[in-house]
């Protein structure tokens, strides 16, 4: 039975066996705002934090 001639290094062998690869980002719009925004995070607009549609602060102006 043939034998391999040299030994794989062991990050060939793991860049086989790995199941990793990139995925694009999902989009959605918010119903309240209209803004597009990335799915389950929250996003600021118009100096509010919106998360499920709903406001959960408000920044206050910097003195």
């Amino acid at each position: 039975m043939p034998n391999p001639k040299r030994r794989h290094s062991q990050q060939r062998s793991a860049k086989r066996r790995t199941h990793y690869n990139a995925v694009s980002v999902t989009l959605s719009k918010d119903s309240t705002t209209g803004e597009t925004h990335v799915r389950h995070r929250a996003h600021v607009s118009e100096g509010k934090l919106y998360y499920k549609g709903k406001v959960v602060t408000e920044q206050s102006p910097i003195k």
